[in-house]
């Protein structure tokens, strides 16, 4: 009969038996047990214990620190117990409190950890600041050749799933485009509505000075069609959707379902990026015209509020004024912002490192980053275009 191995249990005492941290390993998994009172009386004690325990740590990934047989805690053995959870984390490892039995003391802990930055003087203040704005500028560099080399996965990922229609997740569309188009429909057409009566009413404001209200429809066209249309629409959907993208691909990295799919031999980006990104180049142009018709219907209904101008001359000068260059050239760079957009998310959200706190900055990353990128991309078709004479 095949033999059965349990899990191999090491303990580790301090000298003194008043005071312990029991710790088990189970495979990768280690559970530490403070024992006895974790108080000033007993510091250097508590000092041996931790540091004693901690030395048995390498193998692990997530450790356990059980809090149930603490006899007491005051600040000294919070500090101590704070800091070899600081010291755990930073080796990539992951913590967990249990706290069952003995709320206070995880409460104590939890807060020295939180305030173990100290408020520095205005001018080590203003030294930090530099510092920081250095340490971005250096990293800058980084930043781009991830980014590159992000992007180079994905291309090299597109010919791959042609050849192998299998590696690619394509029953998740369905439900992608949903999300990201259908369930975004009311807020992005929403949006370009009250865009449409901005126009309408800065128009108005603006050429009924000169006796050119005649002008107005024109005006909310080429405004619309050609540059806040796709530009609003991006926006929202950079967002909302950029940030559920990052999110959900951050949890399932932290929770270890990207290294089971690995090791399982899918490639992530052709079964996770891949359909998130013709998702979102397959819904924000339809997102973006139908946020067009619902802003020239808003440029009516302002100049219906606030000026004189009919219905049938509002409308018969916007007819004139829908062109295809115009209609074209705002539809063109969408798939552009929707495939940035979807990289930008994904490609946070899968190096998205650690615990819950990974996801959260991760997710703000992916918003910002994908914001910028929509303003940069559209801003450098409309420089093209101009150039162009288009």
């Amino acid at each position: 009969m095949p033999r059965i191995l349990a899990p191999r249990i090491r303990v580790v005492d301090s000298a003194l038996m008043t005071v312990a941290v029991r710790s088990e390993t189970d495979g990768q998994r280690a559970r530490l047990v403070p024992a006895g009172p974790f108080d000033l009386a007993h510091s250097v004690e508590v000092m041996r214990a931790v540091e004693e325990a901690e030395r048995g740590l390498d193998a692990c990934r997530e450790v356990e620190i059980d809090l149930s047989s603490l006899e007491r805690i005051d600040g000294s053995g919070a500090v101590l117990l704070a800091r070899l959870i600081d010291r755990i984390e930073a080796r990539g490892l992951r913590t967990h409190l249990v706290d069952v039995h003995n709320p206070k003391a995880a409460r104590l802990i939890t807060l020295y950890r939180e305030r173990q930055t100290e408020v520095l003087p205005a001018a080590s203040r203003k030294v930090s600041r530099l510092a920081r704005l250095g340490a971005v500028g250096a990293g800058l560099p980084a930043v781009l050749t991830d980014a590159l080399n992000f992007i180079g996965q994905f291309a090299a990922a597109l010919p791959k799933a042609i050849a192998h229609p299998r590696t690619v997740n394509w029953g998740s569309l369905p439900r992608l485009m949903q999300a990201i188009g259908a369930d975004a429909l009311p807020v992005t057409s929403a949006a370009n509505l009250l865009i449409g009566l901005i126009i309408g009413f800065l128009g108005i404001s603006q050429l009924e000075r000169f006796g050119a209200v005649v002008y107005v429809p024109e005006l909310v066209v080429i405004a619309q069609l050609r540059e806040l249309g796709p530009l609003v629409t991006a926006l929202i959907v950079a967002g909302r959707s950029g940030a559920g993208l990052a999110s959900e691909l951050a949890t399932m990295r932290v929770s270890e379902e990207i290294d089971a799919l690995l090791s399982m031999g899918f490639d992530p980006v052709r079964w996770l990026v891949l359909p998130r990104c013709l998702a979102l180049v397959a819904t924000v142009p339809i997102l973006t015209w139908v946020g067009d018709v619902l802003a020239l219907a808003g440029g009516l209904i302002a100049t219906m509020v606030v000026s004189d101008l009919t219905p049938r001359a509002y409308l018969l000068g916007m007819f004139e004024a829908i062109t295809a260059s115009h209609f074209l050239m705002g539809m063109i760079k969408t798939p552009f912002l929707a495939l940035a957009i979807g990289l930008v998310a994904c490609g946070q959200g899968l190096a998205a490192r650690g615990g819950a706190s990974a996801v959260g900055a991760r997710t703000t990353r992916a918003v910002v980053l994908a914001i910028f990128s929509v303003i940069l991309i559209s801003a450098i078709f409309t420089l093209f275009f101009t150039v162009l004479g288009i």
